[in-house]
């Protein structure tokens, strides 16, 4: 069996797939991709506190 007929595993990752058919670099890859996922969250969730605050600080001057 050639690895070209090895089913290709999909570009996107999904929590509690099958991991069982990843290589180490697919699986070094995916991790890469959710830390990077985990800091573009992280940021989001800063800047959402921050707007609150502004907001929260505009409501406590009027």
């Amino acid at each position: 069996m050639f690895d070209d007929d090895r089913p290709k595993p999909p570009k996107i990752h999904e929590i509690g797939m099958a991991l069982d058919t990843l290589s180490i670099e697919e699986l070094e890859a995916r991790i890469g991709l959710l830390e990077a996922e985990i800091v573009r969250l992280r940021s989001a969730i800063d800047a959402k506190g921050s707007s609150r605050k502004a907001a929260d600080a505009a409501f406590r001057l009027g």
